[in-house]
């Protein structure tokens, strides 16, 4: 029998000076190329709805729509947006002008120092877009500037465009939680992902560098590309994207 007290190998490494983080309590944050507003249905939902019409596919691994009119896609919104556990933002292209996207933050657990980003939809408009990278650089950099340690990605493991997209932004591959719920009548396995605040500082020089104007040419087509910036930071690839 030992008797010696267990190494911190054993227990954990300990969290030094370790505080609760708060919950998302921001209603407007603008960067260069967009403009996040916490998400209502008098403002947004509208031209928000003007941005998915006739895309419906935006919506095929999403849990709802697609939204046959304005008013019943008014009626969503206005219910989610009151929801008191789930953060919803409005996205707008300052290139454009218009109202573009939703993103929102979800499962924030101060208590573990853990919160989600999730609900991304990105209308055709948006996609591809400096603005669509600043959106979840702005909403990274607030968790992990606010104290969060953890911060997750998940989207149905079929969905192969959010799976590059969640590495691409610099978030490691966990795996798959298979059979993890029912969506709109069909199985859903849930692919992982995530980063930590050790890699953030990192990531943040990556998210500087591609955003800065010197990243892009005179036709606004990227020089290096932001997958490649992060790919020294993330420590497990997705297995199912190629290399």
């Amino acid at each position: 029998m030992n008797n010696n007290p267990p190494s911190d190998t054993l227990l954990g490494m300990p969290v030094p000076n370790w505080s609760t983080p708060r919950i998302p309590n921001w209603d407007v944050v603008e960067g260069q190329y967009v403009r996040l507003e916490r998400m209502n249905a008098e403002d947004h939902a509208a031209l928000l709805y003007r941005a998915f019409a006739e895309h419906d596919q935006v919506w095929d691994y999403m849990a709802y729509g697609p939204f046959s009119s304005a008013s019943q896609y008014h009626r969503w919104v206005r219910d989610h947006a009151a929801m008191d556990d789930t953060y919803f933002y409005a996205i707008k292209n300052l290139e454009t002008g218009n109202w573009e996207g939703v993103a929102s933050y979800l499962r924030a657990a101060p208590e573990a120092g853990s919160i989600e980003v999730g609900h991304i939809n990105y209308s055709p408009a948006l996609q591809r877009t400096r603005a669509a990278t600043e959106a979840m650089y702005l909403m990274m950099s607030w968790a992990f500037d606010a104290g969060y340690r953890r911060y997750e990605w998940k989207c149905n493991a079929l969905n192969k465009a959010s799976r590059r997209a969640a590495q691409r932004f610099g978030l490691s591959y966990e795996g798959v939680f298979r059979q993890a719920t029912v969506s709109k009548g069909r199985n859903r396995d849930t692919a992982w992902f995530a980063a930590i605040d050790a890699e953030w500082p990192s990531l943040k020089e990556a998210y500087a560098a591609w955003l800065s104007p010197t990243n892009f040419d005179a036709a606004g087509r990227q020089r290096e590309s932001l997958g490649d910036m992060t790919r020294l930071v993330r420590v497990s690839d997705d297995p199912a994207l190629p290399s």
